[in-house]
C-alpha cells in the first residue's frame, strides 16, 4: 500500500472507532432506528445533488449493498449500543475484519497468507480480551447484535470490491436513500417516540448527529469506498482492527466509561495483530521482471 492509502486506512478506523461515543450520545434521545433513518436521510440529501442516476445494474446493486451496508449494519449497531458501553462497542464489532477477509476468499478469489492469518488471529484474541473483563461483564444479547452487524458490513464490502469499481459519492449518495425507507418502516412498526424526540434533542444530541452524518457518513464511507477499490482486501480489512483502541479512547474521554486493565490489554493485542498483517517481508532477491515488479510494489 502507498503512504496516501495507509493513511487512509488509518484515518477511517479511528473516524469511526470515535463516532460510537457520539452514536452513545445520540442514542440518550432518539430511538436507534428513527436514529439511523435520519442519518441517511441527511447523508441522501447532501450527496444526491451531486451524482448523477445510477443505471439498471447500478440500482440493483446499489440497493443489494444498502441492506447489509444501511440497514443490517447501522440498525444493528445502533440497537445494540443502547446497552453496551462504546468501547466495548467498538472492539466487538471489528469482528467485521475477519468476516470481511473469510468471504474475500470464495467471492474475490483472494487467499489469506500465513501472515495475515496470524495478524488477526492476534487482533482477535485481543478483541476476546478486551471483551471478556469478569468485573464488567458485558450484555450476551446487545454484544451478538453488534457482531450481526460486522457480518453485514463485511457482507456489504465485499459486494462492492465484488461488482465494482464505483464512484464512492454516487454509492454512499443512493445507498443511504435506498436504506431510509429500511429502517423509518421498521421504525414505524416497533418505535415510539419519534418526533418527540426531534423537538427534545439538546445541542448534544444534533452535535453527535452532524458527526454520524459528515464525518462518519459522508468522510468515512467515502474514504473507505476509495481504499476498497484500490487495494486487496487482505490489506486494507486488517486496519479496521484499529477502531477498538480509539473507540476505547473516545468512550473514556467522552463518555468517562472506566478504561480496565483487560480492555487496555486486549487493544494493544489488538494492535499488535494488525502490524504483523502489515509487515513487508524483505527479500534478498529482485523481481525477475519489471511486471513482476509492478505487482509487488501494488500490493
Amino acid at each position: 500500500m502507498r503512504p496516501i492509502q495507509i493513511l487512509g486506512a488509518v484515518l477511517v478506523p479511528m473516524i469511526w472507532g470515535i463516532q460510537y461515543a457520539f452514536i452513545k450520545a445520540g442514542l440518550a434521545v432518539f430511538p436507534p432506528l428513527f436514529f439511523v433513518g435520519l442519518r441517511f436521510a441527511a447523508v441522501a440529501a447532501i450527496l444526491l445533488p451531486f451524482v448523477g442516476m445510477p443505471g439498471r445494474r447500478e440500482r440493483f446493486l446499489f440497493a443489494l449493498v444498502s441492506v447489509f451496508m444501511g440497514g443490517l449494519n447501522f440498525g444493528l449497531v445502533f440497537i445494540g449500543l443502547q446497552d453496551t458501553p462504546a468501547g466495548v462497542t467498538g472492539v466487538a464489532n471489528q469482528l467485521w475484519s475477519p468476516f470481511t477477509l473469510i468471504l474475500a476468499w470464495p467471492l474475490l478469489g483472494e487467499r489469506i497468507s500465513v501472515r495475515t492469518a496470524v495478524g488477526v488471529t492476534v487482533a482477535l484474541c485481543g478483541v476476546a480480551l478486551a471483551v471478556a473483563d469478569p468485573s464488567a461483564p458485558v450484555p450476551l444479547v446487545p454484544t451478538l447484535l453488534i457482531v450481526g452487524s460486522a457480518l453485514a458490513l463485511a457482507t456489504g464490502t465485499v459486494l462492492v470490491k465484488r461488482f465494482g469499481p464505483f464512484d464512492p459519492v454516487k454509492l454512499m449518495a443512493w445507498i443511504s436513500l435506498f436504506t431510509v425507507p429500511q429502517v423509518l418502516t421498521v421504525s414505524a412498526i416497533h418505535e415510539t417516540g419519534q418526533f418527540a424526540s426531534i423537538s427534545a434533542a439538546d445541542i448534544t444530541a444534533w452535535l453527535a448527529f452532524a458527526y454520524t452524518v459528515l464525518i462518519g457518513g459522508i468522510a468515512g464511507f467515502i474514504l473507505w469506498f476509495w481504499l476498497v477499490a484500490r487495494c486487496s482486501m487482505a490489506r486494507v480489512a486488517p486496519f479496521a482492527l484499529l477502531q477498538a483502541p480509539f473507540s476505547i479512547l473516545a468512550g473514556v474521554v467522552t463518555r468517562h466509561e472506566p478504561l480496565t486493565a483487560s480492555l487496555a490489554v486486549g487493544a494493544a493485542v489488538c494492535l499488535a495483530g494488525v502490524v504483523i498483517t502489515q509487515r513487508v517481508p524483505t527479500r534478498n532477491t529482485r523481481p525477475s521482471s519489471p511486471l513482476k515488479a509492478r505487482s509487488e510494489l501494488s500490493s
